[in-house]
């Protein structure tokens, strides 16, 4: 976003910083500043990073962002900016690169003067990554020279220096850092596909800014050659949906796009109509993915099912029976692919993950946009209006088939079972957050599960052949399914509109199925059921995937359970020496009901030695793709991940 206002010219220098100190805190509960140790707050370290460049970028002072992987996991960002200030603070007595890397909160974007808009304030600072880091180090270009220090665990380990002397015009900041082994002990490998997507998630959302991703760790396939990636949108979220619907087939060609301000807020939005059933529509707070939504995701939905309907009230094309069709939210938002981007100087955040918006002026303002700009596009483009229109209408003709079948899903009472004859095996007690219910595949896998269980808080749902496939299916077809009623009538909380999360019946709901191609296949059906028909389930944290073991590795008395290859010849080598060698018995498990009930609850339902794979929405624009292309109608983009990805299979059943 330009930064336009004459406030937000002001000098930027060290008196722009303010200070909330405590940095102190970081190492001791690190998991309170950046979400977990594991890798996801691994990789939250570089985005708090790009953060601060991506804000230079949003206030017109910066064009290119270069992160680098380096070989031994470090990583490097640069940017063309103004540079981190090196002037000494006014009341801190210290320079203002070195507070905003040793000071918790501190940073210009907490100073309105400095920064209009700051997509990092929901984060928690560049300090945070000083903190958290073995080794960090910064080179910053301001006012003709280049400053340097270095630090380890958040402390000063070389005072403000100048380098060199650089031209006048050459600006920006670099900042190194490997992040520190002893707090992340899981793991500090970096994920290329997990940073990719990010940052082209970032040049979406801020359209121009060319975000370069390099990889240098070696790689045979590559030849040892570096991995490098540029990610450039002069479209900005006109290319995001391109780039969402890639693998569907668009209902009209041109690509829907508002782009204004209106009270103070920056308002962006891109949409386009495709021939799924599906409602794909990512929102955005400063950069920060609103996965709960909030108010200005409410302006959009209440506007565009206002616009569609004032439409087909006004249309001369329609017969008089179509005309009077009054459509909901959901008709006018079937097979719709869209994101909405809005720039707030003081965002409000709530919910349970902090990632829904809470400012009320943000809601009147999307709406009114939307309101008058859609309004507008659609009497200038008839032939894209046309076919939204017919869209939305065949959507409202299914929509009473699709009432009926839910009504189908309904219980009497949270405990009438009497609607899933001889299949549910639900547990006695009746507080949902000590209760967990297993999906699991096939009469005989259930039998040795319902068995093998501690029947006071876990319940076995046993699945006959594979679901609808809801990727290809509109809602009452899904509805139609057997499978897929019982399980949502069993999970209690309705669907759709009717959706309470208040209702659902376990906070655990766990997907366990074979480990070969059938199970992968049933699996992925129903992770793409939920993804796309109860994300709420997903977003609560209710989610998760049991992981069976692959091998049991015997002799005499003895007995281990592997996950892996690499863990099974680890065990024939303790048993027996190197390959096995003695009386080793090696069974791999394709099937759950190849285990007896002792086996199947030691090994992957005790919550003391199982272990489970939880799901999450963190990476929803990555896993929308995702499912669209392994389980939508395109072949080609399906073949094409195959051959990608056919190189990372660890387990092969052929």
């Amino acid at each position: 976003m330009a930064n336009s206002s004459a406030e937000s010219e002001k000098e930027y220098g060290a008196e722009s910083i303010t200070v909330l100190k405590g940095l102190e805190a970081v190492r001791k509960r690190p998991g309170m500043y950046i979400g977990s140790t594991s890798a996801r707050g691994l990789h939250h370290l570089v985005y708090e990073v790009v953060d601060n460049s991506i804000d230079e970028a949003m206030a017109g002072h910066a064009k290119r962002i270069f992160v680098t992987i380096h070989e031994d996991n470090s990583i490097t960002v640069e940017d063309d900016g103004r540079g981190i200030p090196v002037d000494v603070h006014p009341v801190e007595k210290m320079p203002g690169v070195e507070i905003a890397l040793t000071v918790l909160h501190a940073g210009g974007k907490f100073e309105k003067d400095a920064y209009a808009v700051s997509g990092g304030l929901h984060g928690v600072g560049v300090s945070v990554v000083n903190a958290l880091s073995d080794n960090l180090k910064v080179w910053v270009k301001r006012e003709g020279k280049e400053h340097y220090m270095d630090f380890a665990r958040g402390t000063t380990t070389t005072k403000l220096k100048v380098l060199r002397t650089v031209p006048a015009k050459e600006t920006g900041t670099k900042v190194w850092f490997k992040p520190d082994a002893t707090i992340f002990q899981e793991t500090t490998r970096y994920d290329w596909t997990t940073l990719a997507s990010r940052l082209r998630e970032l040049s979406y959302l801020n359209k121009g800014i060319q975000i370069t991703l390099r990889d240098e760790r070696p790689d045979e396939s590559r030849d040892g050659q570096p991995r490098e990636e540029l990610f450039w949108a002069n479209g900005g979220l006109r290319d995001m949906v391109t780039f969402l619907n890639g693998n569907k087939k668009p209902l009209h060609q041109d690509v829907v796009y508002l782009d204004t301000m209106r009270d103070g807020i920056a308002i962006e939005v891109a949409l386009q109509y495709n021939d799924s059933y599906a409602d794909t529509t990512f929102s955005f707070v400063n950069n920060i993915n609103t996965h709960e939504g909030g108010t200005h995701l409410t302006g959009f939905k209440s506007a565009l099912t206002s616009v569609i309907n004032k439409y087909i009230e006004r249309s001369s094309n329609l017969n008089k029976k179509d005309k009077e069709i009054r459509l909901s939210g959901d008709d006018v938002r079937e097979g719709i692919t869209a994101v909405l981007s809005v720039k707030v100087r003081e965002p409000q955040f709530e919910g349970q993950t902090k990632t829904k918006l809470g400012n009320s002026e943000a809601e009147g303002a999307v709406r009114s946009v939307v309101n008058e700009l859609l309004s507008q596009y659609l009497d200038e483009h008839p032939k894209t209006a046309n076919a939204i229109i017919d869209k939305a209408i065949s959507a409202a003709r299914a929509r009473e088939a699709a009432r009926k079948a839910r009504d189908l899903t309904r219980k009497k009472s949270a405990l009438d079972v009497a609607a899933l004859p001889g299949k549910l095996a639900d547990c006695s007690l009746s507080d949902p957050a000590l209760c967990e219910m297993y999906l699991v595949e096939g009469d005989s896998a259930g039998g040795s599960a319902k068995q093998g269980r501690k029947r006071d808080f876990q319940a076995i749902l046993p699945l006959r052949g594979k679901i609808i496939n809801v990727e290809k299916a509109r809602f009452d077809k899904v509805l139609s399914n057997e499978e897929i009623r019982t399980i949502i009538t069993a999970i209690g909380t309705g669907i759709k509109e009717e959706f309470d999360i208040a209702k659902c019946r376990y906070h655990k709901i766990i997907i366990m199925t074979d480990a070969d191609v059938d199970g992968a296949h049933i699996r992925t059906l129903l992770l793409t059921f939920f993804f796309r028909q109860m994300p709420e389930l997903i977003d609560a944290g209710f989610m998760y995937i049991a992981q069976p073991p692959l091998y049991r590795v015997a002799k005499g008395k003895e007995e281990f359970y592997a996950y892996s290859e690499k863990e099974r010849d680890a065990y024939a080598e303790r048993l027996g020496g190197p390959e096995g060698r003695g009386n080793i018995m090696i069974q791999r498990y394709k099937g759950l009901g190849e285990m007896n009930p002792e086996q199947l609850w030691k090994t992957t339902m005790d919550p003391e030695t199982r272990t489970m794979l939880q799901v999450t929405m963190e990476d929803a624009v990555l896993a929308d793709q995702t499912f669209q292309t392994l389980m939508g109608d395109e072949v080609e983009p399906r073949r094409l991940f195959i051959e990608t990805n056919a190189r990372f299979v660890s387990n092969l059943d052929i």
